[in-house]
């Protein structure tokens, strides 16, 4: 008799919610499919604060940024933004490889045919006068850039943290 109260079970689970029960499904000895692991998401926050603590750590990048600078000359400036160019540049060649999404010379001509067209609207875009259908090229205006390659190091401080505050204990 209890074989046929479990296949009624069965039976009306089935029809009418898709599956077996838990409980059916421990009776019968039958196992559920182990459900997959989530796929971590990747955190973009995380990895833009991170290369942000890295171009202040190295070259005070943010600092530089948030100070107005219309007090000082453009000598002042100048001769600032050549040294923050350079570790600021050596910090990201350090961390993230990039690659020209074009590599040609800016102001020549340049074909989009290598570009496979579910790429393009993310790897090109038109300027000037476009017309309604995507031209197969054109003048290049700028070469663009993509991150091939980015390795990260873990974040040091915490969550949202670029920099700390710094006190000096004198």
């Amino acid at each position: 008799m209890g074989r046929i109260i479990l296949a009624f079970r069965s039976f009306f689970n089935i029809l009418f919610h898709g599956s077996l029960s838990d409980d059916v499904i421990l009776t019968l000895g039958l196992t559920k499919p182990a459900p997959k692991p989530a796929e971590p998401a990747a955190d973009h926050i995380d990895g833009a604060v991170e290369i942000l603590a890295i171009l202040q750590r190295d070259a005070r990048l943010v600092d530089f940024l948030m100070e107005d600078i219309s007090a000082y000359d453009d000598e002042q400036v100048g001769s600032a933004v050549r040294s923050l160019h350079d570790q600021a540049k050596a910090s990201l060649v350090r961390y993230v490889r990039l690659t020209p999404v074009i590599d040609a010379v800016e102001g020549t001509q340049a074909s989009v045919a290598n570009i496979p067209a579910a790429d393009k609207p993310s790897l090109v875009k038109f300027i000037g006068n476009v017309p309604a259908q995507p031209p197969k090229g054109g003048t290049l205006r700028h070469k663009g850039w993509r991150a091939e390659k980015v390795e990260l190091p873990k974040p040091k401080h915490g969550a949202a943290v670029i920099a700390p505050a710094e006190i000096e204990i004198e």
